[in-house]
């Protein structure tokens, strides 16, 4: 198990920033909590930047559902906060 902190999250994939080198393609577990639940599913490893990791969901179908959920109600929060 590794620690590492989320930069960005979209549907498709999210971003983290690690401590420990992963290599590309290498198909990884990730966890981590949203505001629609806990999620837990399946990534591949796609890009790298220094300590700055890309991975695309390979989840199933229910944790995508979260996933999307999750991304929408963030980005309506991101856009109510830009009206203040």
């Amino acid at each position: 198990m590794l620690r590492g902190h989320t930069v960005d999250i979209s549907e498709s994939g999210i971003s983290a920033l690690l401590k420990i080198e992963v290599p590309l393609g290498e198909l990884v577990q990730l966890e981590f909590a949203l505001p629609f639940g806990q999620v837990r599913t399946y990534a591949m490893v796609r890009q790298q930047n220094a300590f700055r990791y890309g991975f695309q969901f390979v989840g199933s179908e229910g944790t995508k559902e979260i996933i999307r959920a999750s991304c929408s109600d963030l980005a309506v929060q991101k856009s109510l906060l830009g009206e203040l």
